[in-house]
């Protein structure tokens, strides 16, 4: 994941967005289904509240909404993040 990490933008709120869009029409387009986009989302969610620091108010807000969470609501806030992300691009 830290690759994933390293390739992405999150620098801004809008660079974020623009990544993680392109990350899911890439998987789209290799035929990665939306139910495995959407758990992988959620892994990576995980990963990101655990590894990568909040400095962008936005971010702390995911961030702190991710942290009390249950697991089910998780991916639910993932399966946004994907939709926001490809509405984006």
């Amino acid at each position: 994941m830290n690759e994933i990490v390293q390739r992405m933008d999150l620098s801004s709120w809008k660079g974020w967005k623009h990544s993680l869009g392109v990350a899911v029409e890439f998987a789209e387009e290799l035929g990665i289904s939306q139910d495995t986009i959407s758990n992988f989302a959620a892994q990576f969610g995980n990963y990101l509240t655990n590894n990568v620091p909040a400095d962008l108010a936005e971010n702390r807000a995911i961030k702190e909404l991710w942290e009390v969470a249950s697991p089910e609501e998780q991916k639910i806030i993932a399966n946004c993040m994907v939709k926001l992300a490809k509405k984006n691009l």
